[in-house]
């Protein structure tokens, strides 16, 4: 599939049982763009395992690139879903992603023009936390 937002190709994942709770519509599956970070719901999880590699070769695997790639689908709204976001990221952290490296890898993989400023949510995150 390609992104409704810039058009670049999408990593298809389901999203874990215990993180649909902290997504806005406890959607079962999304995918995020590798060009521009866009998270989509999607009503049906893949079937396939899905890579990761396609948005960035240090990006987390499995269950752990999952939640961190829905952590990223909503940081472009951090006032509106700030318990969300605080609930992501502790099971981020929980399955042994450092969410902070992992925003300081996208942005300094040139590649990848987010649809958010990454420095200035990081900041932000990072008082959040």
């Amino acid at each position: 599939m390609s992104c409704p937002n810039c058009g670049g190709p999408t990593v298809a994942y389901p999203i874990p049982d215990r993180a649909r709770t902290h997504c806005p519509d406890e959607r079962a599956g999304a995918e995020i763009c590798a060009d521009c970070l866009t998270v989509t719901p999607l009503a049906e999880p893949p079937t396939d395992p899905p890579d990761f590699d396609a948005v960035l070769t240090d990006f987390p695997a499995g269950e752990a690139g999952a939640i961190a790639a829905s952590l990223l689908g909503l940081l472009d709204s951090l006032a509106l879903y700030r318990g969300e976001i605080e609930g992501l990221a502790a099971l981020a952290e929980e399955a042994g992603v450092d969410v902070f490296l992992l925003l300081d890898r996208l942005d300094a993989s040139g590649r990848i023009q987010p649809h958010f400023d990454i420095d200035r949510r990081g900041h932000q995150l990072d008082q959040l936390l």
